[in-house]
């Protein structure tokens, strides 16, 4: 059996959709004769909220974990000083300093082996020290893990895949942090990748204008494992409830969702109705809207959850809410196709979304590339509505609601949802790695 050493910076037990993507692969490739070895830190869920992606690890020494699935080497995570100060002082103070130290440490990692996230290179080199692997392979971001790999490769004669959840130097966030640099150490990095392999057409193209490599496409899916756990859970017929799970971005549409939300319970006082957000990212923008609306009995914001739980919420729930991410699909939309609860799209067409997107959204698009993807998939699976408007959601609320009230649930007649699992896109990376 092949063995495949995996640098995954996001893993559970930490709470996030990049930790999705490495652990399908723990839990599935044995099955596909590739025993997996993780790399990553220790984590912990102690808050709730996105100081846990700067809490410290529970021990000075690596942690090693052996399962039916494979191997878990968890290493040692201590905070650098910035993320130190806001642990100890909050968000509002010392900005300026913890701005300071962060760039310097953005910058320095690239050149040297510091930093809180060189701990994953030191776990990997001790490990190859002693053992022998078949290949690499980095999942992004952060995409130090490339010079990781690709310095590991070098050292020990093993061939290294790099991973893309994102672009990198071509993601217009990020290269306003370090610019032009992201392109250097992005082909400097990837000079002796293997092969490259990303989740859609469209961030391949991105990709391939700095990364001149064969590439293979591995979508995200949602994770089958937890399912049998939770398919017995049914919809809840004492409210409508309806859930948003996961960030929410400056081009998404909150604000307008929430009002046309507000509007619907205020013009209906008996209406039995909830919208409830999970491991959201602003936390105070919303409860303070929700405040000003006085709409705190219809709308609730709850921290983050382990995945598992999270499935059973979502099965819980009646309704998905997705915002529009036009060129990009992201992950949140297999979570709810895995859940089999219909799904509103906001907006394909809206004028407040529109203008949203024109000023903040990130990514350019290419022509001859589908710049609605989740709307593709939508339609293609039957598993939900795509809302041109704030006038169409209006409508849709009352219908669906309506719909609740007559027969205690919502309908989901989603088709082919089985395509999009996990372990099904884990057999197509074991299929490359079997080929290195």
């Amino acid at each position: 059996m092949k063995k495949l050493l995996i640098l995954a910076y996001d893993f559970p037990p930490y709470v996030s959709v990049g930790g999705l993507r490495p652990y399908a692969w723990y839990r599935y490739l044995k099955e596909y004769g590739i025993e997996p070895i993780v790399v990553t830190r220790q984590w912990g869920n102690k808050y709730g909220n996105e100081l846990d992606y700067i809490a410290p690890g529970e021990s000075k020494a690596t942690i090693v974990e052996t399962t039916e699935y494979g191997t878990i080497i968890r290493t040692p995570y201590k905070p650098n000083l910035a993320n130190r100060i806001m642990l100890k002082y909050g968000r509002s103070k010392f900005a300026l300093v913890r701005k300071i130290v962060t760039a310097w440490y953005e910058l320095m990692q690239f050149i040297f082996f510091v930093g809180p996230k060189s701990g994953l290179y030191r776990g990997a080199k001790e490990y190859l020290q002693q053992n022998k692997v078949d290949a690499i392979i980095a999942t992004g971001e952060p995409f130090v893990l490339f010079k990781y790999a690709s310095a590991l490769s070098r050292k020990f004669n093993i061939p290294w895949v790099a991973d893309y959840r994102d672009p990198w130097s071509q993601n217009k966030i990020r290269s306003k942090r370090l610019g032009i640099l992201n392109k250097y150490y992005e082909k400097i990095f990837t000079a002796n990748v293997k092969c490259v392999v990303t989740v859609s057409e469209f961030f391949k193209k991105q990709i391939e204008t700095n990364v001149h490599k064969s590439f293979h496409i591995i979508p995200n899916g949602y994770n089958c494992d937890f399912i049998p756990n939770v398919s017995s859970i049914g919809q809840e017929s004492d409210k409508l409830r309806i859930a948003l799970v996961g960030s929410i971005y400056n081009w998404h549409p909150y604000k307008s969702v929430l009002s046309v939300f507000s509007n619907f319970v205020i013009a209906n006082n008996e209406v039995k109705s909830e919208l409830n957000f999970y491991g959201i990212n602003r936390v105070e923008e919303i409860n303070s809207y929700i405040k000003n609306k006085h709409i705190e009995r219809y709308v609730h914001v709850y921290p983050r959850i382990d995945n598992q739980s999270l499935y059973g919420i979502l099965r819980y729930s009646n309704v998905m809410l997705l915002f529009n991410d036009y060129s990009i699909m992201g992950t949140k939309i297999y979570d709810y196709l895995g859940s089999k609860r219909k799904i509103l799209l906001c907006y394909s067409d809206d004028e407040e979304a529109n203008i949203l997107k024109k000023k903040y959204y990130p990514i350019e698009e290419i022509e001859g590339l589908s710049t609605h993807l989740q709307e593709d998939l939508i339609n293609s699976t039957h598993s939900g509505v795509v809302v041109k408007d704030t006038k169409q959601l209006a409508e849709i609320l009352k219908e669906i609601y309506e719909e609740f009230v007559q027969n205690g649930f919502v309908k989901c007649n989603s088709v082919g949802i089985e395509n999009y699992s996990r372990e099904k896109q884990t057999s197509l990376l074991a299929d490359i790695i079997k080929q290195l």
